[in-house]
Order: structure tokens, then sequence, then C-alpha cells
């Protein structure tokens, strides 16, 4: 598993997306784009998490990013997890592995003592060079969204 780091080109990834769409990095070449990385759809951090950013998605939009949450649920589990909090972000599913693998945030965890496989809540800023300009490890969900906004807007 390769770390991703500030300055690396950003590893290749295709996926399906909530509402039956299919996103991959060839698709965004030519402009940036937010890849953050969360746990499991519908738990309190990771919907606190996609809120913040659909809540910002116009002013990701206007800067001419495309913002995509990435985790390794399945695609109908995306489907009724943007519905019921109506997030404007893209939800794309690693069901496999092999996106959150690439990107270096699938590893051991632990929580009230016990360890266990999963995704590291991360967050990668992509300039339209597929560069990685930014990267955020094991990221506290509150004013996190706006720090990546900030960011994204002095590229």
């Amino acid at each position: 598993m390769t770390e991703v780091t500030e300055g690396m080109k950003a590893p290749a990834f295709e996926m399906e997306t909530a509402g039956g769409g299919r996103i991959s990095s060839t698709a965004l070449h030519g402009r940036p784009y937010v890849l953050y990385f969360y746990p499991k759809a519908d738990t309190p951090g990771c919907t606190a998490e996609g809120r913040d950013f659909s809540d910002l998605i116009g002013e990701f939009e206007a800067a001419g990013a495309t913002v995509i949450g990435v985790s390794r649920d399945p695609v109908r589990k995306l489907d009724r997890f943007r519905d019921k909090y109506d997030l404007k972000v893209v939800l794309a599913s690693d069901e496999a592995g092999e996106v959150t693998g690439a990107w270096g945030v699938w590893g051991e965890k632990k929580l009230y003592g016990r360890v266990y496989m999963g995704v590291e809540r991360a967050t990668f800023l992509i300039d339209s060079d597929g560069l990685v300009r930014r990267a955020w490890r094991k990221v506290s969900v509150k004013g996190h969204a706006p720090q990546v906004l900030e960011a994204l807007r002095s590229l």
C-alpha cells in the first residue's frame, strides 16, 4: 500500500456512483477535484462530513472543483444515504477496496480496544494537472470542509 503524499501524481481510479453513474480520474483531468474518504455511510461523523461538503458545494463548483466522497459501501446504500440527507456531493463506491488501497487509506483501526481493518478518514485536493496538492490524514470533521475550500481557492 502506497502512502499518497503532496506533490505526487494522484493514483488513477474509476468507481460506480450513487444514482447509477461512474466517475474516473481520467474524466476529471484538466480540473481540480476533492477526494474525501469516509468509513461508513449513514454514521454520525460521515453524515456530518457529507452535509458540510454539501453545504459548500456551490462554492466548490464556483471554484471549478468536483467533490467526491468515497467509502466501501455498496451503491444502493450510497443511494439511500444521499437521498436521506439530500447530499450534493458525488458519492462513489469502492466496494472491492481497490481505490482505498491505492490511496493508502485502508488500514488497521482501533475502537474501544478492538482492532479491525477500515477506511481512514482522509481528504486529498488534486489540481488540474492530476497532482496531489494537499493531503489531510486522520481528519477531524468539524470545520474541515471550509478548510478544504480555502486550500482549493489558493491553488
